[in-house]
């Protein structure tokens, strides 16, 4: 179980203190499903890569539950080749940076690679859900898409909003892809907080020896981390999260928490970050 940490342990901690409590390196293992429990917002981050045989949704002793979705809901993005996903008999084709809404409900959830040799490589964001939302797939074209940025600054990129409150309905995830522009490295400037949202950072296409360095703490507190692809960063309501790579990358972002309002973030300018 990951968390919690409040932001007054920061200046007291490691890079490594730093790196095992919000850094997940090993989501997305060929041939395996895993599920990181935290205490931010109860949030649960699941990482399939089916190859041979497909792979269940599992319970998890964290949970409390007979099956996964009984009391949660997920919100699911493929960040690898093409494959599917099914839930309760219900088949989704799950196209590169396709997004899959599941409400709380199904018993049997199961994800499977259309070619194991390129398998696909699912990343789910779950959260406790108090009502059951209809099933939602969203193709990699659909969604609310946002343009942001500008070259100037480096960070112009565009934003595709999925599941939010005016896409695919959900109890309380918020879940969309940005994909910066080439020569773009900025994914945010100036930084934030979510005061009333836990955010996931899912980095990928971050391509060879290429990382990305991701601003964490407090403003007053400032960290970094060094992340690479398809690595995980969890950021506490408390902690910016801003991040600039050594070219241009993409990431899934999904929050939870008390609303689902995109823009109720709390900005911090550069110069008041320490």
């Amino acid at each position: 179980m990951r968390g919690p940490v409040a932001a007054e342990q920061i200046p007291a901690f490691t890079q490594q203190d730093l790196r095992d409590r919000f850094l997940v390196q090993d989501l997305l293992v060929e041939g395996e499903y895993r599920a990181v429990p935290s205490h931010y917002d109860r949030v649960v981050a699941v990482g399939a890569v089916p190859t041979a045989a497909p792979l269940s949704l599992e319970a998890i002793p964290e949970i409390r539950s007979e099956f996964f979705l009984e009391h949660r809901e997920i919100g699911i993005v493929n960040v690898g080749g093409a494959g599917t996903v099914t839930a309760d008999g219900e088949e989704f084709a799950m196209a590169p940076e396709a997004v899959l809404y599941l409400g709380r409900g199904p018993r049997e959830v199961a994800f499977a690679s259309a070619d194991a040799a390129e398998p696909a490589r699912f990343y789910g964001f779950s959260a406790p859900a108090h009502t059951a939302y209809p099933n939602t797939l969203a193709t990699p074209e659909e969604g609310t898409i946002r343009e942001l940025g500008d070259q100037l600054t480096s960070n112009r990129r565009t934003l595709r909003q999925v599941i939010h409150e005016n896409g695919i309905r959900s109890c309380q995830v918020g879940m969309g892809v940005t994909r910066l522009h080439p020569g773009n490295m900025w994914n945010t400037m100036p930084a934030h907080t979510h005061e009333r949202r836990t955010e996931f950072y899912l980095y990928f296409d971050v391509a060879g020896d290429a990382r990305v360095l991701h601003l964490m703490g407090s403003p007053e507190e400032t960290r970094h981390i060094v992340v690479g692809d398809r690595e995980l960063v969890m950021s506490p309501s408390w902690s910016i999260h801003p991040g600039v790579g050594t070219q241009a990358y993409a990431f899934v972002w999904a929050m939870a928490g008390e609303n689902q309002s995109f823009d109720d973030m709390d900005h911090v300018q550069i110069t008041e970050m320490v």
